[in-house]
């Protein structure tokens, strides 16, 4: 029986900080909201630890590059992603929309992960701490149904 190693949960990241200064590394996202600091893991092997209170928002990335941020902050439709579309705004008037998953129990931790508007960008998602938003607003709910149809209320034209 082969032992295989466990598979790396440190994801490609780029933090922002409130301050606009940017940090590339490598973080585990099982470990955003549970304490109130983010350890950063940088391509040069060394760990760095920020409060969430300083971090605007963190960016999974494909690659790590200067153009990170996704080039629409906006949706130009309404999505077809699953879930809820929210309007966010910044503490520093920053506004930004996405897609969250159709779960309350999700938004009530210490911050929110969304599907940004430019999915073939370098972005594939974006975290945000509570502590960086002053609003979240919901534009709609989008995907599919999840109701059952209603069964017709009259008989068939031919059944009998």
């Amino acid at each position: 029986m082969k032992l295989h190693a466990p598979a790396s949960t440190h994801k490609k990241v780029v933090v922002l900080l409130l301050n606009r200064t940017t940090h590339r590394g490598y973080l585990n996202p099982a470990k955003l909201g549970v304490a109130d600091t983010l350890d950063l893991l940088t391509p040069d092997g060394e760990h760095r630890e920020f409060a969430l209170e300083v971090v605007h928002s963190i960016y999974f990335v494909r690659e790590f590059t200067e153009d990170f941020q996704p080039e629409r902050k906006t949706f130009l439709s309404r999505p077809k992603l699953d879930g809820l579309w929210v309007r966010l705004k910044f503490r520093d008037d920053d506004v930004i929309e996405g897609v969250v998953p159709n779960d309350l129990l999700s938004l009530l931790d210490r911050g929110v992960q969304i599907t940004p508007p430019d999915l073939h960008g370098m972005t594939i998602k974006i975290y945000i701490p509570r502590t960086a938003l002053v609003e979240m607003t919901v534009l709609g709910v989008v995907g599919i149904s999840r109701r059952k149809p209603a069964a017709p209320s009259q008989p068939g034209l031919f059944s009998e």
